[in-house]
């Protein structure tokens, strides 16, 4: 079996050639994401901008400005944790990813999920939100941990759309400011479930699973 890292070198190699959706005729450069292979935090945003698609990287723009702000904010440095986004390529004129484009980068994203194993998964966005938690509106949920398959999932609104929408960005800031106490809630529940029975996998994951589905600290 692959390692981790080995995993997400092969993602982002196929990621750069990719051509599965129409969004591979447009792009300059795709964006798989970047970060470590044992990150205990995910970030997930919607799909690459201008700057994304310029330099390969995500979150470098005015909003990846915004996020390292929130970053410092919520106790985090860039460089210990995961970020990337659901489609790997820019839409034209930073519009929504369409459902097939999402379709096309599902498997990648998913194999990214998986070699990561993140303890926490913050969702950046509508688009990124509703991959975990469908039919629910981000104005009712942002910044509400829950538990979903033994993992914790924060969704949030995106960066950019704070700097689009001055009246969201007390919430955006807020929402990131109970990000450290959430990780150091997940850190503990997983050790809690170590410390009570060093069983197998799907033992351990059961546990977890019986947890309240939403959490509330603040």
């Amino acid at each position: 079996m692959d390692q981790p890292d080995e995993v997400l070198k092969k993602v982002a190699a196929e990621v750069s050639v990719c051509q599965r959706c129409q969004l591979s005729f447009s792009r300059k450069k795709a964006v798989p994401g970047e970060g470590p292979a044992n990150a205990e935090v995910m970030f997930i945003g919607e799909g690459p901008g201008f700057y994304e698609n310029e330099q390969g990287r995500p979150f470098v723009g005015a909003a990846g400005k915004f996020l390292d702000e929130l970053l410092q904010r919520a106790g985090l440095k860039r460089e210990t944790v995961f970020i990337t986004n659901v489609v790997k390529c820019r839409p034209p004129g930073n519009r929504d990813p369409l459902p097939e484009e999402l379709m096309a980068c599902n498997d990648y994203l998913e194999r990214q999920i998986q070699a990561i194993n993140p303890l926490v998964i913050v969702t950046l966005g509508r688009y990124s939100m509703a991959r975990f938690l469908p039919n629910v509106r981000i104005s009712d949920v942002h910044g509400k941990a829950r538990w979903l398959d033994g993992r914790m999932i924060v969704p949030m609104f995106h960066p950019a759309a704070a700097l689009h929408q001055p009246s969201l960005k007390g919430a955006v800031v807020e929402d990131f400011s109970r990000l450290g106490g959430y990780i150091q809630q997940a850190r503990q529940n997983r050790q809690n479930v170590k410390d009570a029975q060093p069983l197998s996998k799907p033992a351990e994951e059961e546990e977890e699973q019986s947890k309240p589905t939403q959490l509330s600290l603040f």
